[in-house]
């Protein structure tokens, strides 16, 4: 007997008509030009930047229904140019059928900048038209060329009322949802699922199926609702708590020397389906908080390391953070420049706006010479660099804040 595996409980209860869909309403509400758009099947290339969860997909979907264009979905992580020069050529034979084409690309900010430039001149010549969806600023992550001839629409995350609505929904769809079940949650128990869910119905709705897999009897009570959060996703909320036990826990492991403990933090985070780049954000500050002098070419590493996982994007990126986890691990170790800027940053905060000596001021005018800008300034080249002179404010001469 062959077994066909449903799908999860969050496509099947992925809304296919604007009327359902739940939230944004302050860019699909009555009398938006999104809505009206989607309606009159005359859609623009647009971003949709939002958090995860919060119904980009889904708005596309929607799309996809209602349009009478061909509709084409990709993943910016699984395709490429190559996959793209196949579109366009399908694309070209739709226009001489009559017939537009929409192309659906789903984390549109994991395409560099060269698949990006592929695609910009085919959106110019209107051959198709874009729909990307990111959870990522796209004035830093999509080109702008390509961004300004889309329009962005910024997706708000859900509230606990539209989560909890939609834990509701699912709760009894007999069809898509769980509603055959009969389970039983009370208020608290939907409450406490729509409140851990952080504004993602995707998450919401995964922890709920999950929970349901857990529970022996109809009734989910919250210890279940926390146990399937923690099994599920690992307790990890990219938005959370957990998010920054994790991240401290991978900054400490480094800080520590032990690059197991480090590789396996940097596990945790990647395979939750943490952003890279924020992750190789913090190696590089590490780089200089935590290393620092002791050897200069660790921030070399982690730029390197952040540049790298830019131009690659996920999965391939995941053993260039190890590389430059495991670096950082094994370096030698200095805050000597961490902690010197604390002394510094207090210093300014204690005695203000100290004015800088007459003589190591810039003297472009007359007027300043005359008042003494500049003046017995030693060169230093002239003295070998050996000139005896002071460059602190007055306040804090002989001040030393690193050796």
């Amino acid at each position: 007997m062959t077994i066909i595996k449903q799908s999860p409980l969050a496509d099947r209860m992925r809304p296919e008509e604007l009327s359902d869909f739940l939230g944004q309403d302050e860019i699909i509400g009555d009398g938006k030009m999104l809505k009206q758009a989607i309606e009159s099947d005359n859609i623009p290339s647009m971003i949709f930047w939002g958090p995860p969860g919060s119904g980009k997909t889904t708005l596309a979907f929607i799309i996809a229904r209602q349009t009478k264009s061909d509709f084409v979905q990709i993943s910016a992580v699984s395709s490429g140019v190559k996959d793209l020069k196949q579109i366009i050529e399908t694309a070209k034979e739709n226009i001489e059928k009559n017939k537009s084409t929409i192309l659906f690309i789903d984390e549109i900010h994991r395409w560099n900048k060269t698949q990006q430039d592929a695609l910009l001149p085919h959106v110019e010549k209107g051959i198709i038209t874009l729909i990307g969806a990111t959870t990522e600023n796209p004035s830093f992550e999509v080109r702008g060329a390509l961004l300004s001839r889309s329009r962005v629409f910024v997706l708000k995350q859900l509230d606990e009322v539209q989560l909890s609505k939609i834990i509701e929904s699912a709760l009894l769809d007999s069809e898509k949802g769980l509603g055959k079940l009969k389970l039983k949650l009370d208020k608290k128990t939907i409450d406490i699922l729509a409140q851990m869910s952080n504004g993602d119905a995707r998450t919401a709705l995964n922890v709920l199926e999950y929970a349901s897999m857990l529970s022996k009897d109809k009734k989910i009570t919250p210890e279940e609702i926390k146990e399937a959060f923690q099994k599920s996703y690992l307790m990890y909320d990219k938005n959370g708590e957990e998010h920054y036990n994790i991240i401290s826990a991978l900054h400490k492991s480094m800080r520590g020397g032990d690059a197991n403990a480090s590789l396996y933090w940097l596990a945790r985070m990647l395979e939750a389906g943490e952003d890279p780049l924020y992750v190789a954000r913090r190696i590089v500050r590490f780089a200089s908080e935590d290393i620092g002098l002791a050897n200069s070419r660790a921030l070399e590493q982690a730029v390197a390391a952040y540049n790298a996982c830019h131009f690659i994007g996920l999965p391939e990126c995941n053993v260039i953070l190890a590389q430059a986890v495991v670096y950082m691990a094994k370096c030698k170790k200095s805050n000597e420049l961490y902690t010197a800027y604390q002394k510094v940053s207090s210093d300014v905060k204690e005695f203000g706006n100290l004015p800088v000596p007459l003589h190591i001021r810039n003297a472009p005018t007359k007027l300043m010479k005359n008042l003494g800008y500049g003046k017995d300034y030693k060169y230093s080249p002239d003295f070998d660099y050996k000139e005896n002179q002071s460059y602190m404010p007055e306040k804090l001469k002989n001040k030393k804040y690193i050796n």
